[in-house]
């Protein structure tokens, strides 16, 4: 089981972003995640007259390594941790601090 979902609300801890928070996307092996409007670069496209192609610059969202983020956690306003309970027998996962269970809008994969 993953700590990080899919619309899970994560913060930044790393980077040019570092703070930023976002929704993650889509998950990419397992230790890659792509947040929505984060980690954003643009890219140049070289012009190609011969195939009648313009030279363009495209904004390209790239991956973020999954110990570059934590969980929002909205009771505290801040990033936290995550661990697992069993629950009537079910494996759910908790807020480290405040054993809160997150919020369960997020889509297993």
């Amino acid at each position: 089981m993953k700590k990080i979902r899919i619309n899970d609300e994560v913060v930044i801890l790393t980077g040019k972003d570092k703070k930023k928070r976002g929704i993650v996307k889509k998950i990419i092996d397992i230790n890659y995640v792509i947040v929505d409007k984060i980690n954003v670069f643009k890219k140049t496209i070289k012009p190609n007259p011969s195939l009648n192609k313009v030279g363009n610059i495209i904004e390209k969202i790239m991956p973020i390594h999954v110990s570059n983020i934590a969980l929002f956690n909205p009771k505290l306003g801040k990033a936290d941790r995550v661990i697992f309970k069993n629950i009537n027998g079910k494996k759910i996962r908790v807020f480290k601090t405040n054993n809160e269970i997150v919020n369960s809008k997020s889509i297993k994969i």
